[in-house]
Order: C-alpha cells, then structure tokens, then sequence
C-alpha cells in the first residue's frame, strides 16, 4: 500500500531487542494491589465497595463517576484495605484517591457472563460491553475507548497503531508476535463498532517478525478489507495525526480530531483488550508491560495486573537499585520520571525505563538560544517552537495561541535536538496549563456574574409585585391610578436590568 511521509521527526536509537529475546510470562501475584480511581482522560471512578469487603477478579470496585470516565476492576481476589489517597505515577509525586487490595493469593475469578459471537451484536451493544470492561486507549492517551468507537459521522479508514516508535519500548511488539489472532478478532469488532468501511494495521519496519505474526493471522481469518502498511521507523510515526499522514496522505486539520478526514485511531493492545472483553467477558486487568534500561539485569516483557506495584516488578527483572539514578514510566522521550517506585503501574503504562546512575544528564546546563532553527526542522506538527517557547517564557499565553499552541503534541522531537540544552516542552507544558486555568477561573467568573445578573432581576420583579399589589389593594384609588401606579413598579423593575424586563403582573 502508498505510504506517505510527515514533517520533521528525528531518528533515535531504538535499544529494543535487549527486551524481546525471551517470551512473555506473568508477572508474579503481588502481596497488594494499588488502584487509582482515575487510570484515564475525564473523571475519575466512583468506590462501589467498602473497607474490608471481598472482592474476586474481575468485579467492578468502582463505577464510571461521568460520561467520560471508566470503571475499575478488581486485578486479583482479595481483601479491601484501603480507600485513600496514595502517590500515583506523576513526576511531582501526586496522590490521587485509591483502592488498596490485598491478594489472597487465589486468584478467584468472578463468574464471567458467556459471550456470544460480536456479529450478533449491534454497534452500540459493543460499545457498552467495551465500556463496563473499563478499556481505555492503552497507547498512552488513556481516552475511554467506546467514546472514540462511537464517532457520530461516517468513518472511512480504521487504523490500528503498531508504530510503537519511542525508544526501549517493545510491548506492542511482544503482543504482536504472541497473540495477533486477538488483535486481529479485537479490530474486526471495532471495525462492527465504528461501522468502517476498511481497515489498516500500520507496524513500524523494525518489527518484521511482528508483521509477519499479524499477516498469518489476517490470512487465516480470511479478511478482504484490511491491509498491512509497513511504515518507517522515524520518530514519532505513531503519533495519531502523524501515522494518518503516513498511511492515507490525509492530514487532520489544525485543533481539529481525525474523525473529520474519516479515521478513528486505535492502539495494539486496546484491540487485544477489546477482544477479551466482548469474546471473553474480561474486564481490562492486566497488559504487556517492558521492564528495560542499564540498572535492568533481566531486561524482559511481562504481562501485568494493573495496580501492582512497580517495585516489584523492578525487582523481579533483577533491577540494580543501588545504582539506580531514575525510573521512567512510558519512554524517554514522552515517559514521566517517578518520583516514587512504591506507585502502581496503570493502565496506561506501558514500559519502566531503569537507568544507572550518569547514564543522562538530568539537569544539563542551558545556555540561550542560537536561533539555528533545528527545533521548527524536526517538529512534526510543523510549529515553531522558537516562538512558542519565546512567548511561553514571558507568559504572553495569546501569542503562544496564535502560535498553535495547543497542536504541540509534546513529543519532545525540539528539546532533543536543541543544541543550547533548553528544554522546550516544559515550556510548553507550563503555557498549557496556565491558559487552562485562566479558562476556569473564567468560566468560574461567568457563572457567579450570571447568578448575581439573576438574583438581581429576581429581587426587582418580586419588588414590584409587592408595588403592584399594594397599589391594587389601596383604598380610595380609582382605577387609573392604580393602573398609573402598577406602570411605574414596572418602569422602575425594567430600568434595574435595561433590556431584560420583568414578566408582566
């Protein structure tokens, strides 16, 4: 098939096949399990248990708290012993509320409802079942997966991202080679879902023995309408507008989402999930994890329950924790540096990166920008970050919106190349965030004023009510002068808020 190219983007080492030299196996069962109420983009889960309650595998412990929002399972059967705020993977070391679970070592599943075949479900039926599995894109985003396969318009193109492009990374990779009849099961039911018309399966050219899993297993279905796109290894190729550049020349307009050129976007392991949920009636569990990096010894995949500590995972790949200088959760370039190692791997993580003490300069010394314009040739949004990070710096937000802040997708390509050590996308970041709260205390401030504008009109019309009234009621008054008198409590109600008058008495 055609393939297409996207600005910029940079070429980076990939330190991947330290990973995949071992089949993936399960991690072991941890002594507890730590679950963050919010694993994903909108609000987090409600508790639907109590301190001390026993829960099995795979029973809700808390419900979607709004409409984009997701559910949370129980991992593993046990015991609740805690509903509080714990630090979560964030490099400020954030806590956030969670359900603390200690394993009986059982394992005991909840009796799973019998699924039936996804071609006898209608679109929106799979969707729901999608949604109380509590999956959520398990690319990184972590966006509730039935909102994105229930689009609205007509899609065109399903792909589905194997691009898996940031350095160290091989999870999706392992998942490929290992179980490609799933992801290919999962994205025909997304296919039914979203209605496409075809799909594409994009896999990165450094993964030919995945490719070559998922053509077997696209070959043995027997499907017509979905093909292979073997795409180049530049980062970042899987980042979602730049991987519909690549496969279908099409590209997403400014602040705009992909469903306006006709494409919904999927990961790997979500399509896996998707499977397990409609075919096996299991919620989202458990995923394919890349422990890796120099203070590693025992670099490796290992399929996770969500909530176990990253401790011990560190510790069952053999981590060399006295010499350890930093732990990533994602990759280097998009991963976030933690802050605590007792904090729970999430849905949404996807590799820990250990590495040795010396290995990167946290704090390089940043000297002024030289204007060589290496940041705008590599950016794959085709920005300039020069002047966003110039206008970011003296907290003139308007400018940096002109400047297409918020299409920055924070992929770090600028910072990389930056030859003066500056580190751009903290900027950007900050920028981002600065014009958000601004947003809120806003959209804060318009609500009061409208309340006040409200009780104002309230009080003046319930004034001269109480004027009418008493002048209906007044002895002696002959009726012209009542009515003269009603008019004026009228006037004077209309002139307190001009042009919004009181309903006529």
């Amino acid at each position: 098939m055609k393939r297409w190219s996207f600005h910029g983007g940079v070429e980076l080492p990939g330190h991947k096949q330290k990973s995949t030299t071992r089949p993936v196996e399960s991690a072991p069962l941890p002594k507890q399990l730590i679950l963050p109420l919010s694993q994903h983009l909108g609000a987090p889960a409600e508790p639907v248990v109590n301190v001390g309650d026993k829960v099995q595998k795979g029973e809700m412990i808390a419900k979607p708290g709004g409409f984009v929002s997701a559910p949370v399972h129980a991992s593993s059967s046990g015991i609740v012993t805690a509903i509080e705020e714990l630090p979560v993977p964030h490099p400020s070391g954030l806590y956030a509320p969670c359900i603390t679970i200690k394993t009986d070592g059982k394992d005991t599943w909840l009796n799973r409802e019998q699924q039936t075949d996804y071609r006898q479900l209608e679109p929106a039926l799979i969707r729901e079942r999608i949604r109380e599995a509590g999956i959520v894109g398990l690319g990184g985003a972590g966006f509730p997966a039935f909102i994105k396969l229930n689009p609205g318009k007509t899609v065109k193109t399903l792909i589905l991202n194997g691009a898996e492009c940031e350095p160290y990374i091989t999870s999706d990779d392992m998942l490929m080679r290992e179980r490609a009849d799933e992801i290919v099961q999962g994205l025909l039911i997304m296919q039914r879902a979203v209605q496409a018309l075809h799909c594409i399966i994009a896999i990165e050219d450094n993964k030919p023995q995945a490719a070559q899993a998922m053509q077997a297993a696209l070959q043995q279905i027997g499907t017509v309408d979905t093909g292979i796109v073997i795409v180049p290894a530049r980062y970042p190729a899987g980042g979602e507008k730049q991987l519909i550049k690549v496969v279908t020349g099409q590209e997403v307009p400014s602040g705009g989402l992909p469903i306006q050129v006709g494409v919904v976007c999927q990961n790997i392991a979500t399509a896996a999930a998707i499977y397990r949920a409609v075919y096996r009636g299991e919620p989202l569990l458990s995923r394919y994890v890349t422990i890796t990096g120099s203070a590693v010894a025992e670099p490796r995949n290992l399929e996770v329950l969500i909530g176990t500590p990253v401790r011990d995972l560190l510790d069952s790949c053999g981590t060399d924790f006295t010499h350890l200088q930093e732990v990533i959760m994602g990759g280097p370039m998009m991963g976030i540096a933690l802050a605590d190692h007792e904090v729970p791997l999430v849905k949404t993580g996807n590799c820990l990166l250990a590495l040795k003490q010396g290995e990167i300069e946290l704090h390089p010394t940043v000297v002024p920008c030289i204007r060589c314009g290496n940041c705008a040739d590599v950016c794959p949004v085709n920005l300039l970050p020069q002047q966003l990070y110039w206008h970011a710096r003296s907290r003139d937000f308007d400018k940096t919106q002109e400047y297409d802040l918020f299409d920055c997708i924070e992929c770090g390509c600028c910072a990389y190349v930056c030859p003066s050590n500056i580190p751009l996308v903290h900027y950007y970041r900050f920028a981002k965030s600065e014009i958000r709260s601004q947003q809120e205390q806003k959209r804060k401030a318009d609500i009061a004023r409208e309340r006040h504008e409200k009780r104002e009109q309230r009080l003046a019309r319930e004034k001269a009510e109480r004027a009418a009234r008493h002048a209906r009621k007044k002895p002696g008054t002959d009726d012209e002068t009542k009515k003269a008198a009603i008019q004026a409590a009228l006037e004077r109600a209309r002139a307190s808020k001009p042009g919004t008058p009181p309903d006529d008495v």
